[in-house]
């Protein structure tokens, strides 16, 4: 091998680690969109009938529309984002925002506990011991929360805590919905 060969050889792994480099960097900057939405938004909520999850709200029953737009919360008690999202979930329903909740893979006592120390702005809280409504909704875990019309099609999802900058935009949402 010439000696002109034997330099660019040399330079061959600086070249490799640089195209390393500039793959991981790419993927960094553009990460890809990994949120699974829900195949339900634009079609009616499923109809069910849920046992109540607290002692002091009904159980759950959706399907045909209300006639009033609502948020479906979807929390646990054992859900440390979910108690992040109280005072947002709480701000909401001071605005005069309808707000059910479907809590998974929970106890009564439990969810009790839960709403009397983060606070409790649901009208209803149905009970999903095996999260098959869950399912159903096509929700990837807690929390999530649903946009619901008056008609009982799901408009919009919210996949994770709601946060302080996302409650401006749901009211606006569910008032727009009226």
């Amino acid at each position: 091998m010439t000696k002109t060969g034997i330099r660019w050889l040399l330079w061959v792994p600086l070249i490799a680690f640089l195209l390393f480099l500039a793959l991981v960097a790419s993927g960094l900057l553009h990460p890809a969109d990994r949120t699974i939405a829900s195949r339900l938004v634009g079609q009616p909520m499923p109809a069910v009938r849920l046992p109540a999850a607290s002692s002091t709200r009904p159980g759950l029953a959706t399907g045909a529309g209300t006639g009033q737009p609502r948020l479906v919360n979807i929390f646990a008690s054992w859900c440390v984002p979910c108690a992040a999202e109280a005072p947002q979930l709480e701000a909401l329903a001071k605005a005069g925002v309808p707000i059910d909740a479907i809590a998974i893979r929970d106890r009564r006592e439990d969810v009790d506990q839960f709403l009397a120390r983060y606070g409790n702005p649901y009208r209803a809280v149905g009970s999903d011991v095996d999260s098959r409504v869950q399912l159903a909704l096509g929700s990837s875990g807690v929390p999530e929360t649903f946009v619901v019309d008056g008609k009982g099609i799901i408009r919009a999802q919210k996949i994770g805590d709601i946060r302080m900058e996302d409650v401006a935009g749901l009211i606006a949402m569910v008032r727009s919905l009226r």
